[in-house]
């Protein structure tokens, strides 16, 4: 193994699902196994002891699902990058994901090469958003009609620009050398500037929106 290969955690309730998984990442060169769960709270005690990169977690499990296993994942190790897998129905579930700390999502029906490209995504902090998924889930709000004219501060465009890489307010502070409270004052901000209610959207908005 080289020093840049991505560990990965597999968290799934069905063996058949988390086996496919494991073969599809240990073809990939860049990508290794590093651990398999089939449910939350067994999902915790891996990511604490396995330090992946990236974990790709499933949302419907039994003991507990994949928005309260990566809530306390993340609220003990901030910097994980956790990749939902979901189905295309499951839009209430994602945003709460999204919510809880995901850095992105995928559906279960991928093809294996968009899907290991988003894990390699989401290992180099960016965000994955599969497209057949994205408009479901932005807000019914309309985005600002200004688009790309929104009279945003340059903080203010620091801080859309981290959100879009996936960073929690926690990690923006620190790479801004602001405090978290001034971080959500930011992003509270930008959310009415831009039109938006979520940090998802507000992702996808800077992505459309380049500075």
């Amino acid at each position: 193994m080289t020093a840049d290969v991505r560990r990965v955690l597999l968290v799934d309730d069905h063996r058949l699902v988390r086996a496919g998984l494991a073969g599809l990442v240990a073809g990939d060169d860049g990508l290794e196994v590093c651990g398999e769960a089939a449910d939350g709270v067994q999902a915790i005690a891996l990511a604490a002891s396995s330090d992946p990169d990236v974990i790709l977690m499933d949302l419907s499990m039994p003991v507990m699902d994949g928005v309260a296993a990566t809530r306390a994942i993340l609220t003990d190790a901030p910097d994980t990058r956790i990749l939902v897998l979901t189905s295309f129905a499951d839009h209430d579930r994602v945003r709460e994901a999204l919510a809880a700390g995901a850095v992105g999502y995928l559906l279960k029906d991928s093809e294996p090469g968009a899907l290991l490209a988003a894990v390699r995504a989401a290992a180099d902090g960016q965000v994955p958003l599969d497209p057949r998924v994205a408009g479901a889930l932005l807000p019914g709000a309309t985005p600002s009609p200004s688009g790309s004219a929104v009279d945003l501060s340059r903080r203010e465009r620091e801080v859309l620009d981290l959100v879009g890489e996936g960073l929690a307010n926690k990690q923006i502070a620190r790479r801004l050398g602001i405090t978290e409270r001034t971080v959500k004052a930011h992003v509270g901000s930008i959310f009415r500037r831009i039109g938006v209610a979520d940090r998802t959207s507000a992702a996808l908005w800077a992505r459309d929106h380049p500075a």
